[in-house]
């Protein structure tokens, strides 16, 4: 079995796009994805031409940012004047949550063991506003979305979900969820660090207030860029986390900077990080972003589902268990054993040159466009040989 090739994906060329030496079966773009070559010569022509900003003109602060902006928009399905730019997913969550209301007694409804980045603000929150945190969890026979819809009730203010679970690619339908938040009149926010740009996202009909996702996942980007949705609500009356020169209406002209202002720039830029020209890591993002939008999410969906259901017909095959497919998005996989995790497993891994992630009691498989089958068959012979050795 191999990825299916089509005109916008050739399966033999992918690996040959990244940053992966011979020996090497990386299964873990859900932890960091490697590195583009494309990438690579677009941040060490940036660093070139950094070393000379005499030649950088006021319009060039802010160009590249409005290039990217529109490319994230188009990953998203909306306009640029929907994005912000921001270094992380904590950083999202908390502007987020610096705007969504929250009264006493009110509840803030989040999954069991979700990513911390999704977590602290809400606490903290809850904890000035004097409300609380649901932390939502299955019982047997229970999907996240059904957990999800049983925990919204009238006291929730806000439901802070991810669009899959990060320890195993666990499902959450959230146009269900969006439904029944909004049915309550609660905010709905979401991270999709490890969703976008592996797994569509329809969001004229999840509607959220907030989403967010970091760059250096399954957008294939740098370090310390991400993108911030933020619905038309929040647009024109919402409250940035910093006060940056750059966010504020007239920026662009830098002489006339000591003539202070209350206005922003239009749309979500207001919720912009400061230094968010980013003259390094904004050209390297642009060649990401690029290259997923010439793949498309949908094919890149489509040709990651044949490598994870190899895994799901292994695991049957060698005592691990998986969720049903109905319950996972296709894109990544996590699989548990009853006898739990190798302990020797991790060694074995490091020794063999494959890489996947230990996520609490689920093995994490995270493949891309640079796997093949033959990688998934070379990781189950070490697990197989972990199993034999326990």
């Amino acid at each position: 079995m191999s990825i299916p090739t089509t005109a916008a994906i050739p399966s033999a060329a992918a690996r040959d796009l990244f940053e992966i030496p011979e020996g090497v079966t990386y299964l873990n773009c859900a932890n960091m994805a490697p590195q583009l070559r494309a990438v690579t010569q677009a941040g060490v022509d940036a660093v070139r031409r950094k070393a000379t900003p005499w030649k950088l003109s006021a319009g060039e602060w802010f160009s590249g940012a409005e290039q990217l902006r529109i490319l994230a928009a188009n990953v998203l399905g909306t306009d640029r004047d929907g994005i912000a730019l921001v270094p992380a997913a904590s950083y999202g969550i908390a502007t987020a949550a610096a705007n969504v209301p929250l009264s006493r007694g009110q509840t803030i409804v989040l999954l069991h063991q979700e990513f911390p980045s999704n977590v602290y603000s809400w606490r903290e929150l809850a904890k000035k506003k004097n409300g609380s945190v649901v932390t939502v969890q299955r019982r047997a026979g229970m999907s996240w979305t059904d957990a999800l819809e049983e925990a919204i009730d009238e006291n929730t203010a806000i439901v802070a979900v991810p669009q899959c679970h990060w320890t195993d690619g666990s499902r959450v339908d959230l146009e269900r969820v969006g439904e029944r938040a909004r049915a309550i009149g609660a905010a709905l926010v979401i991270d999709a660090s490890q969703s976008l740009g592996a797994c569509p996202l329809d969001l004229i009909r999840v509607q959220p207030d907030f989403l967010v996702a970091v760059g250096y996942k399954w957008l294939l980007g740098p370090y310390g860029l991400g993108y911030l949705y933020v619905a038309p609500k929040w647009r024109y009356s919402g409250i940035p986390l910093e006060q940056s020169w750059l966010t504020r209406a007239g920026s662009d002209d830098f002489t006339r900077l000591v003539e202070y202002t209350d206005e922003y720039r239009p749309g979500s830029r207001r919720f912009d990080m400061g230094e968010f020209p980013q003259f390094v890591l904004v050209p390297m993002a642009i060649a990401a972003l690029q290259q997923i939008l010439s793949w498309g999410i949908a094919g890149i969906e489509q040709a990651l589902s044949f490598l994870t259901e190899r895994v799901a017909q292994l695991t049957r095959e060698d005592g691990y268990t998986i969720l049903p497919m109905a319950e996972r998005c296709a894109h990544m996989i996590g699989i548990r054993h009853p006898a739990g995790i190798p302990a020797r497993l991790p060694k074995l891994l490091k020794e063999a040159g494959v890489f996947v992630s230990l996520r609490g009691d689920s093995i994490r498989i995270a493949p891309h466009l640079y796997n093949d089958r033959n990688d998934v068959d070379r990781l189950f012979e070490v697990l197989h040989t972990a199993q034999i050795e326990r």
